[in-house]
């Protein structure tokens, strides 16, 4: 129970609650390997558990608690790792004024304290409490942990058979991987734990001497508790066979697909391999179909720009292109269009290279180059069929785009996405591309670029004094700062100390009215669009993102994040 046997025996004898006559008895008996004298006069019921703790506890000044009913908020908790729980047997309680208040059950182990000191880069005072109820608080608060840590601790036993691979090691069993129990409950925790933590995506790196594991929340990549780096291959090998790779090559790039049920959920799993210097890298990309259920106005849009994308895809003709960097949302917001002009009198059809989500009523083709189905293909078969709406995942190159002009301007409304920073910068793109200025300027109903911020959380929200640097930056003045009402999150256990949770859309929708189409069609700069635009009304990602601050929505640090090459 102690870290100094004859010490605690020797305060206990002092205080009157053992004799030498009932230590020396003890003794006498067999004791269990890692069993104190301690621990065994209290397993023999000669002295209880609470009584050493009262006796210790008030000879070094120490406060005795009971743990039942104790909860620990997350922030807390992820104080410490499991590791560090297990090892030192102690369970963080609270932090005040810069003081972690630790419970432990050995009262004179002070090296403990030392070590947490140390570790957490601040003061550290121990309470003291029942050894049992310190463990069910573990088992509570660090199940999931403890259930991982526990499975590997298996596999370094050596209880569980887990073939050791090195990176280059061959592994072209696919049914001895398949049947390999705890790496296949190690993945699934992996999955789980992503899902529990609203990831969009779950990374797994390969580094030099050890096997990264990051999950992306709300855009920002997250470090998480790593397996050994020499159960790589295995889990390599493992999510390899869950998306019907080929787990036998290792040298060329491969995709796949997962389809799982979490708690309930449907989840799409859309994986993709590299290989890198120190194994293959793999990036699952998590596809939530409830996410589907998004309308325009939880994409972010403010009331105005909600009306004017709704009139431009209310239209009977023309292309609506959105615009953006990867990870802007903009397939999200296509199938929330897609969704909203969904009509029993209207057929629809997509194009898509891959199809992410399956959509109710639509008809959805996916592109496969390896026989032949590209995008210029497959547009100009759907042609034939009829459609008064189409979805292309994105114009690539010349012949995309020459077909979905000629389809908008033969009365089919388009929607499409390119990879732009501003929406002006789409106008250049197509002409790059080879569009002709005039079919672009007669074709191109509105575009629209975007980017995703993180929302405060609205359970730490509080008012924020930003810095003169920060306002300077986002081009306002300090006069300007009675009239905005600034906030930030402070972090806590609903948003996992981060201040934000879940994100929104930034919007700039440029339409294109007859001014806009004769500079188009004259094919002047996106410099002089942009700043004609802007003088008819259009707002820039950076100002709808001010707006948002102001409305409490996101943060002065998130706008000034995604909008840093926006031009005033």
């Amino acid at each position: 129970m102690t870290s100094n046997d004859d010490y605690v025996l020797e305060i206990l004898q002092e205080n009157g609650y053992i004799t030498s006559d009932q230590i020396e008895m003890i003794r006498a008996e067999p004791i269990e390997p890692g069993q104190s004298t301690v621990d065994a006069l209290i397993a023999a019921e000669v002295i209880g558990e609470v009584e050493v703790l009262g006796v210790l506890a008030s000879q070094f000044g120490m406060e005795v608690v009971s743990l039942v009913g104790q909860n620990i908020v997350p922030e807390i908790r992820d104080l410490l790792t499991v590791d560090i729980v297990r090892r030192y047997r102690v369970i963080p309680l609270s932090k005040e004024d810069g003081t972690v208040t630790v419970a432990m059950s050995d009262p004179i182990d002070f090296d403990t304290l030392d070590s947490l000191r140390h570790l957490l880069k601040c003061n550290v005072e121990g309470v003291v409490a029942l050894k049992s109820e310190i463990r069910t608080l573990v088992e509570k608060y660090y199940a999931i942990d403890s259930d991982m840590d526990l499975m590997l601790d298996q596999i370094e036993d050596g209880a569980i058979d887990v073939a050791s691979s090195g990176v280059d090691d061959a592994d072209d069993d696919a049914e001895s991987a398949e049947s390999d129990a705890p790496i296949i409950k190690l993945v699934s925790l992996i999955i789980l734990e992503a899902f529990k933590a609203r990831a969009s995506d779950i990374h797994l790196e390969p580094m030099e001497k050890k096997f990264k594991v990051r999950y992306r929340i709300d855009g920002v990549l997250k470090s998480v508790e790593s397996p050994p780096k020499r159960l790589q291959s295995a889990i390599i090998s493992r999510v390899k066979i869950m998306s019907s790779m080929n787990i036998a090559e290792k040298r060329i790039p491969q995709d796949g697909r997962i389809q799982v049920n979490i708690l309930g959920r449907e989840l799409d799993l859309r994986v993709s391999t590299v290989p890198t210097n120190h194994g293959e890298s793999i990036v699952m990309r998590i596809l939530d179909k409830q996410s589907l259920a998004l309308g325009l106005p939880q994409l972010g849009f403010f009331a105005d720009d909600q009306q004017t994308f709704e009139r431009l895809i209310g239209m009977s003709d023309g292309i609506l292109l959105v615009t953006g960097p990867t990870g802007s949302g903009k397939t999200t917001t296509l199938y929330a269009c897609l969704q909203q002009i969904n009509k029993p009198d209207r057929k629809i059809i997509t194009v898509e290279d891959p199809v992410e989500y399956q959509l109710s009523g639509i008809n959805q083709v996916q592109v496969r180059k390896d026989v032949g189905l590209t995008f210029e293909a497959a547009l100009r078969s759907i042609l034939r069929q009829a459609p008064n709406v189409i979805m292309i995942g994105e114009i690539r190159d010349r012949e995309t785009a020459n077909i979905a002009t000629e389809a908008s301007l033969t009365g089919h409304l388009v929607f499409s996405t390119l990879h732009t920073n501003d929406a002006p910068g789409a106008v250049t793109r197509l002409l790059d591309i080879g569009v002709k200025p005039f079919l672009v300027a007669s074709s191109v109903r509105g575009i629209m670029a975007q980017r995703l911020v993180r929302v405060i959380c609205e359970h730490c929200k509080e008012p924020y004094e930003p810095e003169d640097s920060e306002l300077h930056l986002l081009g306002i003045t300090r006069e300007h700062v009675p009239a905005l009402h600034i906030s930030k999150g402070r972090g806590c256990s609903k948003c996992g100390l981060t201040g934000y949770s879940g994100r929104k859309g930034l919007f700039e929708i440029l339409v294109i009215n007859d001014e806009i189409q004769r500079m188009i069609f004259e094919a002047e700069s996106a410099a002089a669009v942009r700043k004609r635009a802007r003088e008819l009304g259009m707002r820039t990602l950076r100002e709808d993102g001010i707006r948002k601050v102001n409305a409490g929505v996101t943060t002065l640090d998130e706008v000034m994040r995604v909008t840093m090459g926006d031009e005033d």
